[in-house]
């Protein structure tokens, strides 16, 4: 499906419910100076066109007992189709585990791991070596988040 383009109002909208996707439609629909219907069908408009993917909690992860922060750097010598199937199983198979990318330069991934402790870590090492061979997986442990802000800026759709 062919995406329209954003205007101001699909923006601003977008912009407000990235911060509290909870907020009632009334509320929303005043913020950005639309009636609660023409909002209703701009959100619904935005959902169908794919600029709004899903709606989730985020939740408070020191409350949840996960306040630690590991990023782990993982080379491999493996680079088949079915390695990589074997990693994203893997990776699919630890929660702790929310975010993984692929890289280019001198490693192949990185791993954002949320644990209750350092500790922890080597729990979910183990786990991951003993799925796959790695050639080489170094840890940092996150010290402080200087930034944690989840919304996308709005102004490149």
């Amino acid at each position: 499906m062919q995406a329209n383009m954003l205007d101001d109002r699909d923006r601003a909208l977008l912009s407000r419910l990235q911060r509290d996707a909870d907020v009632a439609v009334a509320e929303l629909a005043e913020q950005v100076n639309l009636s609660p219907s023409a909002c209703a069908r701009r959100i619904a408009r935005l959902r169908a066109e794919g600029y709004l993917t899903r709606l989730v909690a985020r939740l408070d992860r020191r409350r949840m007992g996960l306040p630690t922060t590991v990023f782990v750097v993982v080379k491999t010598a493996q680079h088949s189709a079915e390695w990589l199937e074997q990693f994203r199983a893997a990776l699919a198979d630890v929660p702790e585990i929310i975010e993984a990318h692929r890289l280019t330069g001198n490693f192949d991934y990185i791993l954002k791991i949320v644990l209750p402790n350092v500790e922890h870590y080597d729990a979910i090492y183990k786990k991951l070596i003993q799925r796959l061979p790695l050639f080489e997986v170094s840890a940092y442990i996150s010290m402080e988040t200087m930034k944690h802000d989840t919304p996308l800026p709005v102004t490149y759709g």
